[in-house]
């Protein structure tokens, strides 16, 4: 059984499930939220909003379990982790299954995202270098040695956007370091990282190393103040990264907080028309656009009606379902209503609607559906075009000028990525050069 008829999701603590300590209600129900799944809303189980004493219990154990895993070889701590790679292809099957019933993600993107996870391993597998020393004479008769060291209990806080793959970002490097952690899942898929942990305690991992708690903003809390979590890392909207970058910032705690995102892409006049409308349609409506990386503004230089055909024909033919379609559901109403409203009113301000999503709503009444969107944007100051909408909607603006594209992207507070289609290597380098973006693509 994929999982238990509405389970009541437990805590992992030293190695075992535990039930979460009674919350400052007294009511019983008050100490659980539902889970439900995108494809249908129906309920699938309910996570529990743990207190303070449960992080702290849950701080405690990995505490009590850092100083031996740290005194471990780092080929020690490695070896248990090539253990949990294979069993994560073991068992590849059954947590994109958990995956796709608790996110919404079809089957192909859920089984990608175990492939991405297990690349970020791989990745850690690679990192001993970075803990050789190194020995500097420093004077006559003075030699000085540098060397890193574990921190000791850390934390990581993170969305519900890609279940497995983003906790493996941090939880495998904390721990190949020698590390200890504390993990909060997003209380909105709390199910695939409970399989996640089963399957590092049967790769070996003792008790305590990796402990989860669940809950919501009294638990985020709870963790970034006690005072033996060493360092605090976040994905999120910008928003609470903003309040978490700042909370651990008075607390001098080493903070990692990522917030959201809105990613441009331009489209040159010599551009490849397949190519690019290929990718355009392939990245926007890929997860559902539940992706912090997903280019959901295509700037188009001058007039370009075939590329823009292009990208219609190709969104309109994608298809929901979790087998046969190519997109998912987005993760629940309060998500769906974001993307409606970011639609909705483009539309009242005088954008061409080319594909509306919002006809896969009408048609799917159970589950939180909305289908690829393209709007043709004439109003600059469109919300959808500078806000993150997080689902399958792409803005189209045509500009005539390169300056005016690259005046617009810079101008965005948000600087994940910026891209450049174009034939031209002289036309790739202008817009790099000046792009303030962190991360550039050319194609």
């Amino acid at each position: 059984m994929l999982i238990q008829d509405q389970p009541r999701i437990q805590n992992w603590i030293n190695g075992q499930f535990v039930a979460p300590t009674a919350s400052s209600s007294s009511a019983e129900a008050l100490q659980y939220l539902p889970v439900t799944s995108p494809y249908n809303a129906k309920i699938i189980g309910h996570v529990p909003l743990s207190t303070a004493a449960d992080v702290a219990e849950a701080v405690a154990a990995a505490k009590k379990a850092f100083p031996v895993w740290s005194g471990r070889t780092i080929k020690e701590r490695a070896a248990i982790l090539i253990r949990f790679h294979v069993l994560m292809t073991k068992h590849a099957d059954l947590l994109a299954d958990v995956v796709v019933l608790e996110h919404g993600k079809n089957k192909a993107e859920a089984l990608v995202s175990v492939s991405r996870g297990q690349e970020l391993v791989e990745y850690a597998l690679s990192l001993p270098h970075v803990t050789q020393g190194k020995i500097l004479e420093v004077s006559r008769g003075i030699t000085c040695y540098d060397t890193r060291v574990p921190l000791g209990v850390v934390s990581s806080i993170v969305p519900f956007n890609f279940p497995l793959m983003v906790p493996l970002w941090t939880l495998s490097i904390a721990i190949v370091m020698g590390n200890t952690m504390v993990l909060k899942p997003s209380e909105k898929v709390p199910f695939t990282m409970t399989k996640v942990v089963e399957l590092l305690k049967e790769a070996g991992l003792p008790d305590g190393v990796v402990n989860l708690v669940n809950g919501t903003a009294e638990t985020v809390n709870a963790l970034i103040d006690h005072p033996d979590v060493k360092a605090v890392t976040f994905a999120g909207t910008s928003k609470i990264a903003e309040i978490i970058a700042q909370r651990c910032h008075r607390l001098n705690k080493r903070v990692l907080a990522l917030g959201g995102a809105k990613n441009h892409t331009i489209a040159a006049p010599d551009c490849d028309i397949e190519l690019t409308s290929t990718d355009v349609v392939e990245s926007f409506s890929g997860c559902s656009g539940e992706s912090c990386m997903a280019p959901t503004v295509l700037f188009t230089i001058g007039h370009q009606q075939d590329l823009i055909d292009r990208i219609v024909s190709k969104s309109e033919a994608l298809r929901p379902g979790s087998l046969d379609g190519q997109m998912g559901p987005v993760i629940d109403q309060v998500s769906l209503d974001n993307i409606t409203r970011h639609i909705n009113e483009a539309e009242v301000s005088g954008a061409r609607i080319l594909v509306d999503g919002r006809r896969w709503t009408k048609s799917y009444q159970e589950g939180y559906w909305v289908g690829p969107t393209v709007i043709l944007h004439t109003n600059k100051q469109d919300a959808a075009l500078h806000e993150e909408v997080f689902g399958p909607v792409l803005s189209i603006l045509q500009v005539e000028t390169a300056e005016e594209a690259i005046a617009i992207e810079n101008a965005s507070p948000y600087g994940n990525g910026a891209g450049i289609y174009t034939n031209s290597g002289a036309t790739a380098d202008f817009f790099i050069r000046r792009f303030n973006s962190g991360m550039c693509g050319i194609k």
